[in-house]
Order: C-alpha cells, then sequence, then structure tokens
C-alpha cells in the first residue's frame, strides 16, 4: 500500500539530484507506514509560520529544512516550545542569523512548522542496507546523546515482533521502558511495531537505503516520531 507513494518520494529525490530525504518527506514515509509523527506543515515566511501554528495550536517546533544541514541543532535550526506569534517571530530571525553564520552556503527549502510532542522515553530505530551484511536493523537509546552512549542492539532483517522484543530488552536503557523507579512502564510493544515497519519498508524500496528515527518518543501507551531522516541508494 505504501510502496508506491514512497517510490515517487524517492524518484522525486532522484530527479533533484539529491541522495537524502528532507525531514518532511521522511517523515511522509513514516505515516505511509502508519508510524505515528506530529502534524507537521512547510513553510515558506513567518506569515505562513503564524498561521500554521494558529492551525495547529500553540506550543510549536521551528525546524529548517535543507538539504545541507544534517545535524540542524548544531547550526540552530531548530526552535522548540514556541508559545505565541511574536516568539515565532523573534525565534525565526534569531534562526536566520544563526544558519548564515553556521552555515552560510547551506541552501534552504522551507521551514517546518510542527507540534510539540509531549515528553517521552527517548530511543532510536534505524534500518540500513550494507553491502555486506544486508539489510541492519538497529534499537537503542535515543536523543542527543546516542553517539555518546552507543547503547544500541543489532539484528538483521527480516525480523519479527517478537525478535523486536527480544532486541528492546538488550539495551542497558531497558528499564527505562519497563518502568523505573516507580515510573509506569511504556508501551513496547508499540516500539516494537515500529521496529517491524520500518525494516520492512527498507527491505521492499528498493531507492532506499536508510531510514533513521531519533528521538522516537514512548509513551504509557503509543509513540511519537519526533525526527527522522532517511538516505538514498
Amino acid at each position: 500500500m505504501y510502496k508506491r507513494p514512497v517510490e515517487r518520494l524517492v524518484k522525486e529525490a532522484y530527479s533533484l539530484g539529491r541522495t537524502t530525504l528532507s525531514e518532511p518527506d521522511a517523515k511522509e514515509i513514516l505515516k505511509l507506514c502508519s508510524i505515528p509523527v506530529p502534524e507537521f506543515h512547510i513553510v515558506k515566511d513567518v506569515n505562513g509560520a503564524i498561521e500554521k501554528a494558529e492551525k495547529i495550536g500553540y506550543p510549536i517546533a521551528l525546524k529548517i529544512i535543507s538539504p545541507d544541514i544534517v545535524h540542524k541543532s548544531d547550526v540552530g535550526g531548530v526552535a522548540l516550545n514556541i508559545k505565541s506569534a511574536r516568539e515565532i517571530e523573534d525565534r525565526w530571525a534569531d534562526m536566520i542569523l544563526k544558519i548564515a553564520d553556521e552555515s552560510a552556503t547551506a541552501m534552504i527549502d522551507g521551514f517546518l512548522v510542527e507540534e510539540m510532542a509531549p515528553p517521552g522515553v527517548e530511543v532510536i530505530v534505524g534500518v540500513i542496507k550494507d553491502e555486506q551484511f544486508g539489510t541492519v536493523v538497529m534499537f537503542g537509546t535515543g536523543g542527543i546523546a546516542v553517539e555518546l552512549m552507543k547503547d544500541v542492539a543489532f539484528r538483521l532483517a527480516p525480523i519479527d515482533r517478537e525478535g523486536a522484543f527480544r532486541m528492546i530488552s538488550e539495551v542497558k536503557g531497558f528499564p527505562l521502558l519497563s518502568g523505573y523507579r516507580g515510573d509506569s512502564p511504556k508501551d513496547v510493544g508499540a516500539v516494537a511495531d515500529v521496529i517491524v515497519k520500518l525494516s520492512r519498508a527498507v527491505e521492499e524500496i528498493d531507492g532506499l537505503k536508510e531510514i533513521e528515527i531519533n528521538p522516537l518518543l514512548v509513551y504509557d501507551k503509543g509513540v511519537m516520531a519526533v525526527d527522522a531522516r532517511a538516505v538514498l541508494k
């Protein structure tokens, strides 16, 4: 059901000479795979951002969309928890100045106005096609410290729900999901579903080389993919 729409996104990116998909396009793939994402809209100017923010409802997140900027936070390309139209104007101006200073040659496609997801346990889910091993699935403790912590588990695809559960239980951060220090257990089943759906999508779509969700926020019930990126073959 999702294969043809995803292939169209990949083909369009190829036609533009790109080897990665924008965050909105990566999230469209997740939506097509029935993986929850925040409500989002692409805008070109401040007035458009304010209009969409009022449609979504405050607070919102504002993000840069650029094929030349992989880590948006590193160049000031992300503003979170914006609560008013005036704050959008201020944060927009700050973002433009920071990006001009940190990444002056980057091509800007627009801006993402996005619903602020409630806080949850942050995990990472990734799938990559490796020339030697085939399709490899990754799960681990997520967020900005993922490269520092390196708390991850790997499997070769295909992976079923039972295998996904075992994978989740292997990481050191698993107690954060199972109920740490009296906190309520999180929806591990929803995480397992995301792992299975994402691995299947990368296996089935020829043009996709890699998809990563970081963070995937996990709640008492359900999950939300807050940030995503996709790499093409």
